[in-house]
């Protein structure tokens, strides 16, 4: 493991380079949270394990890639997204999984990575405009997928104050895209839940 804590846009670069340490401190750091997001998707635990490893093998083969990604954590997110919804599809003979690709047709219309990249970037406008403390902890529990208990202790508050304010902060993250007529139902779910 590296010494030297790497930002994403760092590691993408020493993956490029195929620097075998970064990619495996990249896997680490992101898999807890894409993983809950295939497994929300899929609702199948192997299936997402498959989806994920699909993910980063991707990543290593495309690594040339990498550093023309300017936001490599929407990257990713997108990959598994569109990789979980892939997998519907193939189960649509199942008639669950029809009803669901039924209701959430527009997900596959050409319009969806400019909806994702619309909505990824009212997020951001929304995130900036929350008070210190509430970006400090939203922002831990976001981008470095910490847990409420995690964030208490480095902040040292109390995981009661910790979930209020992802609460408040998630609230205002809804109401800012709602103002802005800007909700694809499913991802926001995710997105915004606790």
């Amino acid at each position: 493991m590296h010494a030297h804590s790497y930002n994403d846009k760092e590691l993408f670069q020493l993956i490029s380079e195929g620097d075998e340490n970064a990619f495996r401190q990249l896997f680490h750091q992101y898999v807890p949270e894409l993983q809950p997001l295939a497994r929300h998707i899929t609702k199948t635990d192997a299936v997402a394990d498959d989806i994920i490893q699909e993910t980063f093998l991707r990543l290593w083969i495309s690594r040339d890639k990498l550093p023309t990604i300017e936001n490599p954590r929407s990257w990713l997110l997108k990959i598994v997204f569109h990789q979980s919804f892939s997998y519907l599809r193939r189960q649509a003979v199942h008639d669950k999984a029809m009803n669901k690709l039924e209701e959430e047709q527009e997900l596959f219309t050409p319009e969806t990575n400019l909806a994702y990249t619309t909505m990824v970037k009212l997020i951001g406008e929304a995130v900036t405009q929350l008070p210190p403390q509430a970006k400090r902890i939203y922002l831990l529990s976001r981008e470095k997928g910490m847990k409420i208990p995690e964030i208490a202790a480095a902040l040292s508050l109390s995981p009661n104050t910790v979930k209020n304010s992802l609460v408040r902060s998630l609230q205002t993250i809804r109401k800012h895209l709602e103002q802005a007529g800007h909700l694809l139902p499913f991802l926001l779910l995710w997105l915004l839940e606790l």
